[in-house]
C-alpha cells in the first residue's frame, strides 16, 4: 500500500533537508510541493535542490515547467496524483511549503479545470467588483456565501468557471480524499529564529550568484516575465535597473520573506492533521524518526 509523508512549513525552516536526510534513511523519493520549483532555470532564488541533492534521492515535480507557461493548481495535483499512483516507492515524501499544491493531494480537492480566460477577466474586471459580485450572488449564490464581498481575485475565478463550463464553480468542487494512509509533518520555530534564518539564507543566495541568475533570465525572456516579479527575482531586478543598492535589495528580500513566511504559517496553522516539531531543536531528525516509524508500524 502507498503511504505518504508530508513535511510542511514555512519557507526557511529547514524542509529539504530535514526531507533527503529522511529519504535517505528510508530509501524513498521526495515530491516536491513547491509552486516555484516546477518552473526551469529559476534555481537559486526558489531555493530549488542542488544536483548534487537530487544525485542523492530523486527529486520530481521541479523542472516540469517552461518559464513562459503557466503550471495551475489542476495541473500540479494531476502530475503528482500520476506519480504517486506509479512510482513504486513507499512511503513517499511530499515535501514544501504550497499549502494549496499540499491541499489538492491529502485532501484531494476537486478543481475545476479551466484556463486563466485573460480576454473574460479583462471584461469582467471592467464592470467592477461590486457589479460582479451581484453577478456571482445570481449565477452561483452558494459561491458567493463563502467568497468574501471584496474578494476580486475569487470572484473573478467563479465567474470565470461558470461562463466557461456553464456550470456554477460550487458544484465543480468539493473533496475526494486519497485512500492511502498519510503523516503530516510541520516545522515551524519562533519568529527571531525564522528572522535569522531567512537572513542568512538571503546571503546564501546572493553567494551562490542569485545577481546572475536573475540578471540571465531577464536578458533571455524579458523584464516583464511574471515570474520575475516573484519574491526574490523583484528586488534583484530592481537593483539590476539602478532603481536600489544591493545592500536594499538583500533587505527587501528578507522583509518580503519574512512577509511571505507569516502568510504560510496562517496557512497551515489551522489543519489539526498537521504534527508540529521545533525546527531548531537539535534531534529534530531522531523525533520526526521515531514519529515516522510509529506511523509505518500502525499502518
Amino acid at each position: 500500500m502507498t503511504k505518504l509523508i508530508v513535511i510542511c512549513g514555512a519557507t526557511a525552516t529547514g524542509k529539504s533537508g530535514l526531507a533527503l536526510a529522511l529519504a535517505l534513511r528510508l530509501g524513498s523519493v521526495i515530491l516536491s510541493a513547491d509552486s516555484r520549483q516546477v518552473y526551469r532555470e529559476f534555481d537559486i532564488g526558489t531555493a530549488k535542490p542542488t544536483e548534487a541533492e537530487q544525485k542523492l534521492v530523486p527529486h520530481y515535480l521541479i523542472d516540469i515547467c517552461a518559464p513562459t507557461d503557466t503550471m495551475t493548481v489542476a495541473d500540479y495535483q494531476e502530475q503528482a496524483q500520476a506519480l504517486i499512483a506509479a512510482v513504486g516507492v513507499s512511503p513517499l515524501l511530499l515535501v514544501g511549503g504550497t499549502g494549496l499544491y499540499i491541499r489538492s493531494i491529502v485532501q484531494g480537492m476537486k478543481i475545476p479545470r479551466v484556463a486563466p480566460q485573460p480576454e473574460l477577466r479583462s471584461q469582467l474586471e471592467s464592470l467592477g467588483q461590486t457589479q460582479l459580485y451581484a453577478m456571482l450572488q445570481q449565477v452561483d449564490p452558494v459561491a458567493a456565501q463563502k467568497i468574501h464581498a471584496h474578494d476580486l481575485v475569487r470572484t473573478l475565478r467563479a465567474l470565470e468557471v461558470y461562463y466557461v463550463t456553464g456550470c456554477p464553480i460550487s458544484e465543480q468542487q468539493g473533496e475526494n480524499p486519497p485512500n492511502y494512509p498519510i503523516l503530516q509533518i510541520g516545522l515551524d520555530c519562533d519568529v527571531e529564529k525564522l528572522e535569522k534564518r531567512i537572513n542568512q539564507r538571503t546571503e546564501q543566495m546572493i553567494a551562490d550568484g542569485l545577481v546572475t541568475e536573475v540578471e540571465n533570465l531577464c536578458q533571455k525572456y524579458g523584464a516583464d516575465l511574471s515570474l520575475l516579479n516573484t519574491l526574490g527575482y523583484q528586488e534583484i531586478k530592481q537593483y539590476l535597473a539602478g532603481d536600489i543598492s544591493l545592500e536594499a535589495a538583500k533587505e527587501l528580500i528578507v522583509l518580503h520573506t519574512r512577509q511571505f513566511a507569516k502568510r504560510q504559517r496562517t496557512w497551515f496553522r489551522p489543519y489539526p492533521q498537521i504534527e508540529w516539531f521545533d525546527a531548531d531543536s537539535p534531534d529534530l531528525l531522531e523525533q520526526v524518526w521515531q514519529r515516522i516509524n510509529e506511523f509505518l508500524e500502525d499502518v
